[in-house]
């Protein structure tokens, strides 16, 4: 199939050919002709699978059919500043020739540049539900002709306590014709909020494991206070070319940043400590290949679609399964293949029993030849007490320090 076959607006169709996309990926072939149709989505789909076109493409074409500008015509809402700029800068990237604007919301800048933005009119807000509530308690934002309403990475959302913010904001879009909703998983509370917001959705689920089968997964096990030093180890012995390394904790992610970097590595980390502008510089320049490692923590790469990434490094293993479905996700891109790389000690057993239930086979274990794993616990680098027992299921726990 091909993009042509959705009778799109033509300007959105030069710019897919100039940009050389062709072919829709599943999630934009189910989705884009129910959009346009004006139907509800209950969409479950990861960061990667092209879903911010999918829902970017017909909101696009249906402003620009209907002849108004100026005026909010579609809010789509998201959890980071990271992924808000990301999603902006795509629709902008793709209704290039179509004469709309979009504009960018979220807290960590000044109000008087979005207010005075918003006073010239624009077509498209992609936001962050804390300073878009904001503004529109204030009056800076007026939804009273809205037509759709996207809420994109709902679970993490919810994960980072925003459920309340956004059942205020719906109040404030009740004209909305339509909404949709994506979602990497549908836990209970997501669930329910779909059930409350959306009207006869056509449900589109992408399965996730299908999309990691170009992934190799290998476990190593480790003893906690030698993880830098395998690290290191892999980073000499391994062909990687960009990588992304995910550690439980912002301390974590900044120390292991600067040790990277006084090794010589081209390293950056991506934390909550970072101002908005660092954290951009830092995720534009893992893009583009100035830096060659980033070290990040989960909320702080959330929804974050970097493509290219040959390896993902758990430096922490994971807290839930899905947690390391969206990590790994994060390579192996494109029908591309990638390697998952998890650092694994005693106390992540029962960790690792979910996560190979989740992919339903055992997951490789390696060791690097030549690597001392007998070195004593001079300095208890990053130590943190074991995760609580999540199940019943027995499990061997094998002494890796042997």
């Amino acid at each position: 199939m091909k993009f042509e076959e959705f009778n799109l607006n033509q300007g959105i169709l030069n710019q897919l050919k100039k940009m050389g996309f062709e072919t829709p990926t599943p999630i934009q072939e189910q989705a884009i002709p129910i959009v346009l149709e004006g139907k509800d989505v209950m969409g479950l789909a990861q960061t990667g699978t092209g879903k911010t076109a999918a829902f970017a493409l017909p909101i696009l074409h249906k402003i620009a059919a209907s002849g108004s500008k100026g005026h909010v015509k579609a809010l789509v809402i998201a959890p980071t500043r990271e992924l808000v700029e990301q999603i902006n800068a795509a629709i902008n990237e793709f209704g290039r020739f179509l004469g709309l604007k979009s504009m960018a919301i979220y807290g960590g800048v000044g109000y008087n540049s979005q207010e005075s933005q918003l006073k010239r009119g624009v077509d498209i807000i992609v936001a962050c539900p804390g300073r878009l509530l904001d503004h529109l308690q204030s009056g800076k934002v007026d939804l009273y002709m809205l037509d759709t309403l996207v809420l994109d990475e709902a679970d993490h959302m919810f994960d980072m306590g925003f459920l309340p913010t956004i059942r205020k904001i719906l109040k404030h879009a009740h004209r909305r014709k339509q909404t949709l909703l994506f979602s990497a998983t549908m836990p209970k509370d997501i669930l329910s909020l779909a059930n409350e917001t959306l009207r006869n959705p056509v449900k589109i689920e992408i399965n996730v494991l299908d999309k990691l089968s170009t992934i190799k997964h290998m476990l190593y096990p480790v003893p906690q206070h030698l993880k830098t030093d395998l690290l290191f180890q892999i980073l000499r012995s391994t062909d990687t070319k960009s990588i992304l390394i995910f550690t439980r904790t912002k301390h974590r992610a900044k120390s292991l940043d600067l040790k990277l970097q006084r090794n010589g590595y081209k390293a950056t980390s991506l934390q909550g400590n970072l101002s908005q502008n660092r954290r951009q510089e830092a995720i534009d320049g893992f893009r583009k290949g100035v830096y060659q490692i980033m070290v990040a923590t989960d909320i702080a790469a959330r929804g974050i679609d970097i493509s290219l990434v040959s390896h993902v490094i758990n430096y922490d293993i994971p807290d839930t399964p899905d947690t390391y479905t969206h990590r790994i996700g994060r390579t192996g891109r494109a029908e591309r293949s990638g390697d998952a790389f998890t650092f694994v000690s005693q106390e992540d057993e029962s960790q690792v029993t979910l996560i190979e239930r989740k992919l339903g086979e055992k997951i490789e274990r390696c060791k690097i030849e030549g690597f001392n794993y007998k070195k004593s616990n001079q300095v208890n680098e990053f130590a943190r007490p074991p995760f609580k027992k999540q199940t019943s299921t027995h499990k061997k726990v094998v002494n890796y320090q042997k």
